[in-house]
């Protein structure tokens, strides 16, 4: 089932950029946020898989969201991190530029997520969050970590 605006009222949200953009995930799914390492590369593995890292004995799959979302050629710098996500009791590492805040949204500073083209699939979007002058890009990380294209086959979506 996919999430509405209306079901994530009163819920935080990790902030974080990938190249202009800001986006939000649900901070429940977060387990915790390490600074970018070099991973190892898997062959014949999609390009925006960037490899595996070995996180305290477990070998966990790292995405790089800017390549994933085609935003550009990724720049490694030290404001890169990885987001170590718990999603349906797998443990999955995405690349983003860097992160901001832990947000909570209400009722009235959720928007409908519009149709975004190529670049993002609308399936993947709970909603816009607005805060002030910010606007945060809402993202459905169970749907989009489950789903076909990542190619993490054994990650299900929670209900």
């Amino acid at each position: 089932m996919q999430e509405t605006a209306s079901d994530i009222t009163g819920r935080e949200f990790l902030a974080f950029t990938l190249g202009a953009e800001e986006y939000g995930i649900d901070i429940l799914k977060v387990q915790e946020i390490r600074g970018y390492e070099t991973v190892t590369r898997i062959a014949n593995a999609p390009a925006f898989i960037k490899g595996v890292i070995n996180l305290r004995g477990i070998i966990i799959p790292v995405v790089d969201m800017r390549i994933k979302f085609n935003l550009g050629e990724p720049v490694y710098d030290q404001f890169t991190v990885v987001i170590i996500l718990n999603i349906g009791g797998r443990v999955v590492g995405m690349v983003v530029d860097s992160v901001s805040d832990v947000t909570t949204l209400m009722p009235e500073q959720l928007k409908p997520a519009p149709d975004m083209g190529n670049a993002f699939s609308h399936e993947y979007m709970i909603g816009l969050g607005t805060i002030d002058e910010r606007m945060l890009i809402l993202v459905d990380i169970d749907r989009l970590m489950a789903s076909e294209e990542m190619g993490l086959s054994d990650v299900e979506v929670s209900a």
